[in-house]
């Protein structure tokens, strides 16, 4: 058995990963999670590179004020290992962190303020579970892949989904333990659950195709969407919709409106469907539920099958831009097709606000930052939904 290697190292502050900061005495930088800046730990290092080590506090030595106890104390790192601080102090770190990633590209912003609805558990509408065995009792329980090893947790309760997803969750356990089955034959268990509590499950089992899960609908600003459990949609939907009503008002009084990675599209549908409206979207599953949630009268929108980079003759200059790429950003072909047209406004909201940044620092030669908002769509972890508006210098 592999050797525990285990320092005390003091904690400086936050990075972009969502780890603390701080230097092992050999001075290489480690990145550690469970603890906050301002603590002493002792750490257990999962990764050792030439330039910097990556480990887990297992004894906070000395505490920051802004240190509470988790919620789900013995799983929270696999899920939300951001349990350990108090909410108030996340938003702070998470404003700070975008500035941060301004910064990063030499564009000196303020702080932004980060929206939220003060719901800090129970507020996701998807999970994935792991499943584990029991070798002495037999049985299968849930579980989630702990961070920073191969190994699973056992758990029986779990806090940051919505309470209907692990109800449900628990009972498909029950159901595989009467009927005797093995955990191994299965490799997860995923659910979703609508707004109003109606839930959609499906066992992904070894050596077989995944099932296809039974639609649901949802209500976004008062229009109803249909959506794939197996694709993208949003997991916290009250702050999504608080971040359609600020990008509706960023539209202003624009005729057109591109949205270039649209989905099953619940962003232009919901803030410019009485405009001329083109959706664009390269995954086949997202295409036919947008397909489905344009009516026959809606006659002003165009929805498009393809890929951004391949759809460049809808960014025109008489257009305003909405823009939600995946967490790797733009192709360079969709920037430098902006720069090239100039659309008068640029709408974009990421999940990545460091790919998010580098983007609009190539689009600056050319535009002015107007506007930048921070949404908090997943509680208790690190990641962040920014929002900038671009305007034509």
């Amino acid at each position: 058995m592999k050797k525990k290697i285990i320092e005390t190292v003091r904690l400086d502050k936050i990075v972009p990963g969502g780890q603390s900061i701080g230097i092992l005495p050999d001075g290489r930088k480690i990145f550690v999670w469970g603890a906050l800046p301002n603590e002493t730990a002792r750490v257990e290092l999962t990764k050792m590179k030439k330039s910097y080590a990556e480990g887990i506090a297992i004894e906070i030595l000395e505490s920051a004020s802004e240190r509470i106890a988790p919620r789900d104390h013995d799983a929270y790192l696999s899920t939300s290992p951001w349990q350990v601080m108090n909410y108030r102090y996340e938003l702070q770190q998470k404003s700070l962190l975008i500035k941060e990633a301004f910064a990063q590209e030499h564009i000196a912003i303020d702080a932004p303020e980060i929206i939220t609805d003060s719901q800090e558990f129970s507020y996701r509408n998807k999970m994935e579970y792991s499943l584990w065995w029991d070798n002495d009792t037999k049985e299968i329980s849930l579980a989630f892949h702990k961070r920073g090893s191969h190994q699973k947790i056992p758990i029986t309760s779990s806090s940051i989904e919505r309470s209907e997803i692990f109800t449900e969750a628990q009972r498909i356990v029950a159901k595989l333990n009467a009927e005797n089955n093995e955990a191994r034959r299965y490799q997860s268990l995923m659910i979703r659950c609508n707004q109003n509590g109606k839930v959609s499950s499906a066992l992904f089992e070894n050596y077989k195709p995944r099932p296809v899960m039974k639609n649901l609908r949802d209500n976004l600003l008062g229009y109803e969407y249909s959506y794939s459990p197996n694709g993208f949609f949003q997991i916290n939907l009250p702050i999504y919709e608080m971040a359609l009503m600020e990008m509706q008002k960023r539209l202003s009084n624009a005729k057109k409106v591109v949205d270039m990675y649209a989905g099953v599209g619940t962003i232009g549908l919901s803030i410019a469907r009485d405009r001329e409206l083109t959706l664009v979207e390269t995954d086949s599953n997202a295409f036919r539920e947008m397909e489905k949630n344009i009516t026959h009268d809606m006659k002003n929108i165009s929805a498009i099958h393809t890929k951004s980079e391949e759809a460049l003759e809808y960014i025109t200059d008489d257009i305003t831009l909405i823009l939600d790429p995946p967490r790797a950003g733009l192709d360079e072909k969709v920037t430098a097709r902006i720069l090239e047209t100039k659309p008068s406004r640029v709408i974009y909201l990421s999940c990545n606000p460091i790919t998010q940044v580098r983007d609009i620092a190539r689009l600056l030669p050319e535009y002015k930052i107007v506007h930048t908002q921070g949404f908090n769509f997943f509680p208790r972890t690190p990641h962040i939904e920014n929002l900038v508006v671009l305007e034509k210098s």
